[in-house]
């Protein structure tokens, strides 16, 4: 989850978003940002999909070794 919580903090950077702005964009809390760029360890999929898909970014599932796959759409 940290390399998620990075990901996402990077990207909201390059975007010159705040996470209160972000929030507000996704419609979810700022303390569930905060908590997911600090890689916590269970999030609401849900929830995540929606800040992923206003930052720009898929979560890819593939079968095979666990590892996360982030692409920018």
């Amino acid at each position: 989850m940290e390399e998620l919580g990075t990901t996402v903090l990077m990207r909201r950077r390059k975007l010159g978003l705040t996470q209160q702005e972000l929030a507000d964009l996704c419609g979810v809390g700022v303390v569930f940002v905060y908590e997911l760029e600090k890689g916590k360890p269970t999030v609401r999929l849900d929830k995540l999909l929606d800040v992923l898909e206003a930052l720009g970014l898929q979560l890819v599932v593939r079968a095979g070794a666990p590892t996360l796959a982030f692409e920018v759409s």
